[in-house]
């Protein structure tokens, strides 16, 4: 089982439930889903690029990552919609959990000049997003392999009913939010 899910079963679930007084297990904030974006604008003149950001998502996330489309044509970007341009992976279960650990604990303190993420990313729903500007971070990726540098979007879904029951459940799992 990964780390984090045994540590929200047996320890992080009765602590949320007691601290924000849910008479139901049911009703404690959880972790629903994680999604991880890649645009590549570049992709439109080179089909490669975007290969290559496929390769490394699934690299990064274990998982086969499925190509987006542009869904307006704009002129200025010399984009039509339709184009590919660029790819996403959607975690559940475990393989949530397991990139959520090695995300906190491994490739977000591999950042230059690393100090917390922001705490004030959360929407009114209580999803967290938050931005990372190369692949690099993440061990899975050899930098000889890398022809360019690609950022990532990386949305966090919870049932948190307000971002406070979100922000602790991310807290507890470990999320190193800057003071």
């Amino acid at each position: 089982m990964a780390r984090l899910l045994e540590l929200y079963k047996k320890k992080l679930l009765p602590e949320l439930k007691e601290k924000f007084r849910h008479k139901n297990p049911m009703a404690v904030s959880r972790l629903v889903k994680v999604v991880v974006n890649m645009g590549v604008g570049k992709a439109i003149e080179n089909r490669k690029i975007l290969e290559d950001a496929q390769k490394h998502l699934g690299l990064i996330t274990g998982q086969r990552p499925v190509a987006t489309k542009a869904k307006k044509s704009v002129a200025g970007f010399k984009l039509r919609e339709g184009n590919l341009i660029g790819c996403k992976v959607t975690l559940r279960g475990r393989k949530m959990y397991e990139f959520l650990d090695r995300l906190f604990n491994v490739a977000l303190p591999r950042l230059k000049d690393f100090r917390g993420i922001s705490p004030s990313s959360f929407d009114e729903r209580g999803n967290y997003t938050l931005g990372i500007s190369e692949q690099v971070i993440f061990p899975e990726i050899h930098i000889e392999d890398i022809e360019f540098t690609q950022g990532m979007d990386i949305t966090i879904v919870t049932s948190g009913k307000s971002k406070e029951e979100s922000k602790e459940l991310l807290r507890l799992l470990g999320a190193p939010f800057r003071e």
